[in-house]
């Protein structure tokens, strides 16, 4: 099992900004050795999860990959249901609106509509966004089993700016208002000037299982900004919950009335 972790961390490192990687290079930003990372890098090829580029020699992802991301689209259509969501969301707030769901110890943005302004944040898809420090990351661990969030404050937790707060006792004190409210909401956590405001996505189980979120800069992001995003991404993520099958309405009172001690 642990092999199999390294090698899908291996291809979790492969990004829009980073689509290829040479061997050391690869084996350098994952901190393994050239040997063991020449080894799983072979068998993904072998599976078609990643192919060398002919010339350079340099890795990248693979036409496997497509024939499952096919089959995952074809089943369970997140792009269709997701992406109109964020068109709106995007329009009503005029800010970059975001969908991510959980991978592991992270989420991967999977969907994006940039907001019409001249100054906006840029995302990319495929993107990772750590839990400990971004809104979509509080608001899916408001809503998480308290296992996998005590499996994540249990780790060290990276600082990206001045401000992200990596004290444990404190994150979950941001996770208990999020879970009281329904909305994560970080503020130069991740990024220095970009606040981000977060509403957890539910599948069947009743659990968190991604997030969707606005990005702003920090400047625009006023009390009333901040109160009018929350309404509108909670909007949202009520609207993509119902098509995963679930009730976001009876999973937010339950999870509010356990907060409450009701």
């Amino acid at each position: 099992m642990r092999t199999v972790r390294r090698a899908l961390t291996l291809l979790n490192f492969f990004s829009e900004s980073s689509p290829e990687y040479g061997l050391s290079e690869l084996a350098r930003t994952a901190g393994y050795d050239k040997a063991t990372t020449q080894r799983m890098l072979s068998a993904l090829a072998d599976h078609g999860m990643v192919e060398q580029h002919p010339e350079s020699k340099k890795y990248r992802l693979g036409a496997g990959l497509l024939r499952l991301a096919r089959v995952r689209e074809a089943t369970f259509p997140i792009g269709a249901v997701v992406e109109p969501v964020l068109r709106r969301l995007a329009e009503k707030t005029r800010e970059t609106a975001h969908f991510s769901m959980a991978t592991g110890d992270v989420l991967s943005t999977l969907g994006i509509a940039e907001s019409p302004r001249t100054n906006r944040i840029s995302m990319q898809r495929g993107e990772q966004l750590p839990l400990h420090c971004t809104g979509s990351g509080i608001a899916y661990l408001a809503f998480s089993p308290e296992p996998l969030v005590d499996g994540i404050l249990a780790k060290p937790l990276a600082k990206f700016t001045p401000d992200t707060i990596t004290e444990a006792d404190k994150i979950r004190a941001m996770i208990e208002t999020a879970r009281r409210s329904g909305i994560g909401k970080i503020h130069q956590g991740y990024d220095q000037e970009v606040s981000g405001v977060a509403a957890p996505i539910f599948d069947w189980t009743g659990f968190a299982c991604g997030a969707i979120a606005v990005a702003t800069p920090s400047t625009r992001m006023t009390p009333e900004a901040e109160v009018e995003i929350g309404w509108a991404v909670r909007t949202a993520a009520i609207e993509v919950t119902k098509t995963f099958g679930a009730d976001p309405h009876d999973i937010l009172l339950q999870a509010q009335a356990g907060a409450n001690g009701t």
